[in-house]
């Protein structure tokens, strides 16, 4: 409880704190700047790399985690040549699952995971019709997907973003992090998960689906490309002015 002032004999108001999740201008401009220096490198707009519905999306991105693209890739067709429809994957076996998946890192934990999943979507809205998420709020189709145990911040931005849904989503996946932590949008301890709300706050809030595509897009490619995990590319970085990572040593000659 607040002391009282001993020269008025009242209680003063309580200090009002700073909004957590007040945004810093200078990393807004920063994030700016860096989409704006990034897009002509990679070619924005940049076309979406497929049109998956929502619930096949979903898939697509649980299947994702810790993988390559190349591999989740297959294990997505497999499992589509594997089952007929999603409803068949609901009354699948685990082991018929994981034996469609085995290409992705831990198999073992995505196969009971996906079939999960599914099922509480279709107990939850009668139906793998996801289409209905169109017409919410971004943050309010998010926050539905994420009540569903299984979807994190990733894999509802993905939904959102990549599927037919085209909606203005920012996922954030591990290159994307890394880049932005080096580039210091997010602190050292931020996570991936957190980082969602930072990184999407740092960026105009009338961009486009295709605006927050291309920006996740860019920022993941230079990692892929150019700001690698272990010896990243400073060399060939466009962005190593505003970089205070760059002047670290161990980079690529």
């Amino acid at each position: 409880m607040p002391a009282t002032d001993l020269r008025t004999g009242t209680v003063p108001p309580p200090r009002r704190k700073a909004a957590p999740n007040a945004m810093d201008p200078a990393l807004a401009e920063k994030a700016l700047a860096i989409h704006a220096r990034l897009c002509p490198v990679y070619g924005c707009p940049i076309p979406y790399f497929h049109s998956l519905d929502p619930v096949s999306e979903l898939v697509s991105s649980l299947l994702s985690h810790r993988t390559r693209n190349a591999e989740s890739g297959r294990a997505f067709k497999a499992l589509r040549a594997r089952f007929p429809d999603w409803e068949a994957v609901i009354d699948a076996d685990v082991p018929e699952i994981e034996a469609a998946i085995a290409g992705v890192t831990w198999p073992e934990l995505k196969a009971p995971r996906i079939r999960d999943v599914i099922r509480a979507l279709r107990d939850r809205c009668g139906t793998l019709d996801l289409a209905f998420l169109a017409d919410m709020e971004v943050e309010a189709a998010r926050a539905w997907l994420q009540a569903i145990p299984g979807i994190g911040p990733k894999t509802s931005a993905a939904v959102l973003s990549f599927s037919t849904l085209r909606m203005p989503a920012l996922p954030v996946d591990s290159h994307h992090h890394r880049v932005a932590q080096r580039l210091g949008l997010i602190g050292p301890r931020v996570d991936v998960g957190p980082a969602h709300a930072i990184l999407r706050g740092q960026l105009p809030a009338a961009w486009s689906a295709q605006d927050l595509y291309d920006n996740h897009e860019i920022l993941m490619l230079h990692g892929q490309q150019v700001c690698h995990h272990h010896r990243p590319a400073c060399g060939r970085c466009v962005l190593t002015d505003l970089c205070p990572s760059a002047k670290r040593p161990v980079r690529e000659p």
